[in-house]
């Protein structure tokens, strides 16, 4: 399931009218609350560049829920890899381990570059390799690392933040670039509709699999082809667990 990243403005209403309702300021909780009573699995927080942040969206909806995974999308500029990996393990810790990241690697030139991000081409696959290596080298413990894009010295994280899982990493695309990188750090390789699985999968060996679907009817042909993972934009998520349990019955 994707949550929404943006709030709704408040409705303009003549002054003679009093509106005593809370403003709508959290979709996304209010939506993952409805999945986690539904049993959905997990969700995703999109990284939207005109939206709210997503980890902070992430930490808020895990902060709500008590058994959805949540998965934070985001591009490595956003932070270093020493950053992002120390906010995402306080989260580990506070939440049972249910964070995941998925890295957003070949953004839009125009929309990278009004990030402050101005890496064109292989250097944005060569850095995510670098940000993966950082931030899982620190979490682990004593690190020293030297790069292209990362330096760390005597760095890494002690008790108690090592401890908890570092976040499944989600990665997607289907450039040569897209299928290293998630060879090397990926747990899962998010596919989009249309792509060549059977192209594709091979050169994936002991990952998981995922798919961004415009409509759940298309599930059943992609879970007979090893998918395991589904990624569904609704906000009838009652709806969407109840479909999702007559099929699992039916099945």
């Amino acid at each position: 399931m994707i949550l929404p990243t943006r709030s709704p403005a408040r409705a303009e209403l003549p002054a003679f009218v009093t509106d005593v309702r809370p403003a709508p300021t959290d979709p996304a909780g209010r939506i993952a609350v409805a999945a986690d009573l539904a049993g959905l699995a997990g969700a995703l927080v999109p990284f939207d560049p005109g939206g709210q942040e997503s980890l902070t969206v992430a930490a808020n909806v895990l902060r709500r829920t008590r058994h959805l995974r949540v998965v934070a999308e985001f591009h490595a500029a956003v932070a270093t890899p020493v950053y992002a990996a120390k906010v995402s393990a306080s989260l580990q810790r506070f939440t049972a381990g249910r964070l995941g990241w998925r890295l957003a690697v070949d953004l839009d030139p125009a929309v990278a570059r009004a990030q402050g991000d101005f890496l064109t081409g292989a250097d944005r696959y060569a850095r995510a390799e670098e940000f993966l290596t950082v931030a899982k080298g620190v979490w682990r413990g004593s690190f020293d690392f030297h790069g292209d894009f990362y330096e760390v010295v005597e760095g890494g994280f002690g008790l108690p933040l090592s401890a908890p899982p570092f976040p499944e990493v989600q990665l997607s695309g289907t450039s040569p670039e897209a299928l290293a990188l998630s060879r090397r750090h990926a747990d899962v390789h998010v596919f989009a509709e249309g792509d060549d699985l059977d192209a594709l999968v091979p050169e994936l060996p002991g990952l998981r699999y995922g798919v961004q679907l415009s409509s759940l009817d298309h599930a059943d042909a992609y879970a007979g082809r090893g998918v395991t993972e589904f990624f569904l934009q609704t906000e009838d998520v009652y709806r969407l667990g109840e479909h999702m349990k007559e099929r699992a019955l039916a099945g």
